[in-house]
């Protein structure tokens, strides 16, 4: 999907941007430990994103708007609960984190610095997901492009530029930035979600499908006789 594949390429500027800082070895290391750890959690939100989908899309599809409007609520609020207990089990083990990865103890740091911010990301990265697969079920791919495009690249980067190189908070300040364009993208998806008018949206995905259907041949020489 093109607004994963954003997300992909946009954790790989990361890594760029944070191997020009000042000590870029430990910086680096301590950044794809964190992205491992962020990647691992995102599979269960990525899970959780194709059930949305399909939930949504096929409930709009049958006619139910309630049933729609209720699996977004089921979806949202399971995958927030997991992110939820791991954004709180990686607040009281920062600190020895990063020991399942390295045994230096300077990476280790960098990384314990690193994972308030890491546990946030978490957080989010729980309900963001989900809500993307709402609106990709909905069929609103592209708008989910364009909010990806205009929170990460035209936020979140030049934030972390800003913090990392001009604040000289190092790759701590690159992470603020990617957890700002995070945090925008999640509450303009909220917003999206909640102001959308799903008796709308039924009535949509039925003209989607009417536009696509094929009628029987048997049904149609049925009905001409």
């Amino acid at each position: 999907m093109v607004h994963y594949s954003l997300e992909l390429w946009y954790n790989t500027v990361l890594v760029l941007l944070t191997g020009n800082l000042k000590n870029a070895e430990v910086a680096i290391d301590a950044l794809a430990i964190c992205l491992n750890i962020n990647g691992w959690e995102m599979m269960i939100s990525l899970g959780f994103l194709a059930a949305a989908s399909v939930r949504v899309s096929n409930e709009l599809g049958r006619g139910s708007s309630k049933a729609a409007k209720f699996s977004i609520v089921v979806t949202v609020l399971t995958s927030f609960s997991i992110g939820l207990v791991l954004f709180l089990i990686f607040l009281f083990v920062r600190g020895k984190l990063a020991y399942i990865f390295t045994t230096s103890h300077e990476v280790a740091s960098a990384v314990a610095d690193l994972s308030p911010l890491l546990a946030f990301s978490i957080l989010l990265n729980s309900v963001q997901p989900v809500l993307s697969g709402v609106a990709v079920g909905a069929g609103w791919q592209s708008i989910v492009a364009y909010i990806n495009i205009a929170c990460y690249y035209l936020v979140g980067i030049p934030i972390g530029v800003v913090l990392g190189y001009v604040m000289d908070m190092h790759v701590k300040g690159v992470w603020i930035g990617m957890l700002i364009g995070t945090f925008i993208q999640t509450v303009v998806l909220i917003i999206v979600t909640y102001r959308t008018d799903w008796e709308k949206q039924v009535i949509v995905a039925h003209n989607q499908i009417n536009k696509w259907f094929v009628a029987d041949p048997e049904e149609t020489r049925t009905q001409v006789a």
